[in-house]
């Protein structure tokens, strides 16, 4: 299945222009023979540049597999990705390093803050790893932008839940990425909470026009995307666009073992 169907343009540059993230004929085997799992058979989709993609199944679909081989966290077994112009197959652990620090947003379930680590340090973490100096302007315009620029000399531990997971979003928005991958980001927080972080994430792509890929099991969060793409045992069974809670609610109803 690929998103925005009537884009037919072939060349590299073309998809570059339009899409964010692509796979193309994607494959996950692990195992050995006799005693293989096949986590992702034969993928292919596109993702349109300042969109929000929400991605949903059942536990064991290949969801999370599927945001790791489109990261260059995970080798695809067969079939190609890119993040924008960049074929990760083609780049070595140091070339796919450098693009997942420059390019790559990551927000996941667990925020994955360093305790002793202000806000303000937190969030320029990758910039610094990345060796690249930092934009005061810009850094104090992102924490702003996520409604915690009163608290850049926090430590993680003053914060509430929901605070953490907007430094978390914070840290994924503040190399200006291609794209920003989120694994059931609001799986730990609270209805309240969540809807905060999702309401942030909608913002990030109608006002900047960022780009977000989001793995989700709640109705509720997919409802906040442009498009949910549905994963079955590895593959794309089907999609919703201008998705609400209640149809994607009725959709995953119908998947896999429970269709």
């Amino acid at each position: 299945m690929r998103t925005h169907r009537g884009d037919q343009r072939g060349t590299a540059e073309g998809f570059a222009s339009t899409h964010a993230l692509r796979l193309e004929g994607v494959s996950k085997i692990y195992g050995h023979a006799g005693h293989e799992v096949r986590a992702l058979d034969n993928v292919s989709v596109r993702i349109p540049r300042s969109t929000f993609t929400a991605i949903m199944g059942p536990s064991g679909s290949g969801k999370s597999c599927l945001l790791r081989c489109a990261a260059g966290l995970d080798t695809p077994t067969s079939g190609s990705s890119w993040i924008g112009d960049a074929r990760l197959d083609r780049l070595d652990e140091k070339q796919l390093t450098r693009l997942r620090r420059q390019r790559v947003g990551f927000v996941f379930q667990s925020f994955n803050l360093i305790p002793a680590l202000s806000v303000w340090d937190n969030v320029t973490l990758p910039l610094r790893l990345a060796g690249t100096r930092h934009d005061r302007t810009w850094v104090t315009d992102v924490l702003h932008r996520v409604g915690l620029g009163d608290r850049a000399d926090h430590r993680p531990a003053q914060l509430s839940g929901g605070q953490q997971q907007r430094v978390a979003i914070a840290r994924a928005l503040v190399t200006r990425p291609d794209v920003v991958l989120g694994d059931e980001p609001t799986g730990s927080l609270d209805t309240i909470m969540a809807r905060q972080t999702l309401d942030l994430l909608r913002t990030c792509v109608d006002e900047t026009g960022q780009t977000v890929v989001m793995v989700t099991h709640d109705p509720v969060a997919a409802s906040f995307a442009d498009t949910v793409l549905f994963l079955v045992d590895g593959c794309f069974v089907g999609r919703t666009d201008a998705p609400t809670a209640d149809g994607v609610a009725e959709r995953m109803t119908r998947l896999g073992a429970w269709a």
